[in-house]
């Protein structure tokens, strides 16, 4: 593309990504307080939450390069339809097993539309213009994210984990119609011969792992700050109001500073070496203030990580797009989408660990210490001529 898409056809896109992550969320916040006949121990609850993320860190990577190869659009497509059936299923049967197959199959949905969704904005827009583009998909990622659990919350609360699946159903599927009529047919470009070990290069390549590493610690943060922020608050003395408050900072945070970030860089002021690492540098920082007691740390560490991530989000996703062949784009973003996945599970799982072994504050530090080494990694490559 030489121009940028417009954005009747770039809706649909941040549509699909809006989807993805209110679904992910909104179920996942509602289960454990709203399903009692469904989830029967906290062995349960947390299979059922695992269930929807292991489905994607299998998939992703398959349907990404699926996309390469019949096309981006088709499973874009498919992928949201099946999301709606998957949701249907749930409203339909109102059984504890048929929660767990559906949750399945809404992950599995999810790892077929999420890399087809990122590959599709890189190839509607010019390289000039993924900045921004990302900028706008990610901002509406984290809109999603943010209501998942307070709209979700609110739609269980009227009529139950059922009402949540069919109002996910509708969704899916209106964002389906949308797709089809207003995102192109964009065919799938021919391909040269690749074989396991050019595969294995290019993805063991810095300019996919740099950018693929940062986007997992960012998601780490994010995961982290979400789930443990409240704990700290709780053991500070603080309400649930006042906790709640501070986990939407960290979401609106990062959804003001992704667009805002995917500008600077289209027009230059900005590189994505210079961004990922001070966006690392940031997110640092946020980690580092959790430690601090009281109300004051919680309210710096979720303004901190929210605008890390916010920085590193558009800007390392660009950085895959601008580095990849066209011909590649979808097996490239199922794989990072990949790296996301490990750094969501992987970040409160060393969390939780180190804090069992010591306390919450040493948790956040150990984790703070790790985001920040792939800062200074990222600022002394820069520096290299």
């Amino acid at each position: 593309m030489t121009s940028p898409a417009p954005a009747r056809r770039m809706w649909p896109l941040y549509a699909a990504g809006f989807t993805t992550a209110f679904g992910a969320h909104g179920i996942a916040a509602n289960l454990g307080g709203f399903s009692a006949d469904a989830v029967t121990s906290l062995l349960v609850l947390g299979g059922l939450l695992a269930l929807y993320d292991g489905a994607e860190v299998l998939l992703k990577p398959v349907f990404g390069s699926l996309a390469d190869r019949v096309g981006a659009r088709p499973l874009l497509l498919g992928g949201l339809v099946a999301f709606a059936v998957a949701s249907v299923v749930y409203v339909a049967a109102d059984s504890p097993g048929w929660l767990w197959a559906a949750r399945l199959g809404q992950g599995a949905a999810a790892a077929a539309f999420s890399p087809a969704a990122s590959a599709l904005v890189a190839r509607l827009n010019p390289a000039g213009g993924h900045g921004r583009a990302f900028g706008s998909y990610g901002f509406w990622k984290s809109i999603g994210y943010t209501l998942g659990p307070l709209l979700g919350g609110v739609l269980v609360w009227v009529g139950g984990l059922r009402l949540l699946f069919a109002v996910l159903a509708v969704l899916g599927a209106a964002v389906a119609c949308w797709a089809a009529l207003a995102v192109p047919v964009v065919p799938p470009l021919p391909k040269t011969r690749q074989t396991v070990l050019d595969l294995v290069r290019r993805l063991t390549d810095r300019v996919f792992l740099a950018p693929t590493g940062a986007l997992a610690a960012a998601t780490a943060a994010l995961s982290v700050g979400v789930g443990f922020l409240p704990v700290t608050g709780r053991a500070a003395g603080l309400d649930t109001i006042a906790t709640g408050a501070a986990v939407s900072l960290l979401a609106a945070c990062a959804a003001v500073v992704q667009p805002r970030a995917g500008r600077a860089l289209d027009e230059g002021r900005i590189t994505t070496r210079t961004g990922l690492a001070a966006g690392l540098a940031i997110t640092a920082a946020g980690l580092a203030a959790a430690m601090l007691p009281g109300m004051a740390g919680v309210l710096a560490a979720a303004a901190l990580i929210g605008a890390g991530t916010g920085l590193i989000t558009p800007l390392g996703f660009a950085a895959l797009a601008a580095n990849t062949p066209q011909e590649r784009l979808g097996q490239t973003m199922g794989a990072a989408e990949l790296g996301r996945e490990l750094g969501d599970a992987g970040g409160p799982l060393l969390v939780a660990v180190v804090a069992s072994l010591a306390t919450l504050a040493y948790g956040f530090g150990a984790l703070a210490v790790l985001v920040a080494a792939g800062a200074a990694i990222a600022f002394t490559a820069r520096r290299r001529p």
